[in-house]
């Protein structure tokens, strides 16, 4: 029996987004496990191998050379195994047939909605496949040609294409909710109102991240954990939250654009928003000459370019 028969591609999985995350808990939430499992796999492939791939520490993880040297020659081989079974699935339809991405829910709506009939125009024999969901993944495990995400978490071996500029991310409540419980003027003003906590896809919460500088200083952001009983992990029901007046919502201001000018949310703490990281189409560097990935970030980086620019 040789070495390959005894190991199942599932540890082999898993090991590659060990290498990509650097973190036990990072791809144990990418794949669906516990981080005791992907311990577990590791533990059975090294065990199998008869050699070590990974130093861990309390804080780290670094791969050994013979780690490294496994990781490149794998990576090579689920890309065969990926183009395989995509020829398969479109017999004829060639590589460049057949385009699935991954994006968050804010993305699909701000880019990857207004995109669409270009797209559809320019690329009319393109098989597009748009999944939509917030939680962080691997692309390339999962078959994922490119994704979007804001560039701070896009894993460090991918080539990431920034889409837009800084995202402004604004405090914002209805006109119902500001008579009732008055607007904030000051960051601790937060302190005493109810505010729509936000849930990330890997189910931490996330704090508000507001502009905490005096006029005349440069930006600084600080982090706020603000009070409050309900928690979303939804935008648009977040959006639809803060409009019924149930609370203050922490947004992105080019997210809530209609809202505003239809006057159901008012943007509170002007002063205190703050820019966040750009939107960023991320790939392999094996797939970045897909000639249809190319358009679609033509068109969305076109279509930003002509967007109405954000209030200071």
């Amino acid at each position: 029996m040789s070495v390959f028969d005894r190991i199942e591609l599932a540890d082999l999985r898993v090991f590659l987004t060990i290498m990509r995350t650097r973190s036990f808990k990072a791809a144990a939430i990418q794949l669906g496990l516990t981080p005791s499992a992907a311990s577990h796999a590791m533990r059975r492939l090294e065990e199998r191998l008869g050699a070590k791939l990974l130093n861990r520490t309390s804080r780290a993880v670094a791969p050994t050379d013979t780690g490294l040297a496994l990781a490149a020659r794998l990576e090579e081989g689920f890309d065969t195994i990926g183009h395989a079974l995509a020829d398969i699935d479109a017999p004829g339809a060639g590589r460049f047939g057949e385009l699935r991405i991954n994006v968050f829910a804010d993305a699909a709506h701000l880019m990857i909605a207004p995109a669409l009939p270009e797209f559809a125009r320019r690329c009319p024999d393109v098989k597009l496949t748009v999944v939509v969901e917030d939680r962080p993944i691997d692309i390339v495990a999962e078959g994922y040609d490119a994704g979007i995400r804001y560039g701070d978490y896009v894993p460090e071996d991918m080539i990431a294409v920034a889409l837009s500029g800084p995202q402004r991310w604004v405090v914002a409540g209805s006109p119902d909710y500001l008579a009732r419980r008055g607007e904030p003027l000051r960051l601790d003003d937060l302190a005493s109102h109810s505010c729509l906590q936000l849930l990330l896809g890997d189910n931490s919460s996330y704090r508000w991240e507001l502009n905490s500088s005096e006029a005349g200083q440069a930006p600084v952001k600080r982090g706020i954990r603000v009070p409050g009983l309900i928690t979303i992990n939804n935008t648009a029901a977040t959006i639809a939250a803060a409009k019924a007046g149930v609370g203050l919502a922490y947004l992105l201001e080019s997210r809530i654009a209609a809202e505003i000018a239809e006057g159901s949310l008012r943007v509170v703490l002007g002063a205190h928003a703050a820019d966040g990281e750009p939107f960023h189409m991320y790939y392999s560097s094996r797939r970045h000459k897909h000639p249809a990935l190319r358009t679609l970030v033509d068109i969305i980086r076109g279509q930003q370019m002509l967007a109405p620019l954000q209030s200071p």
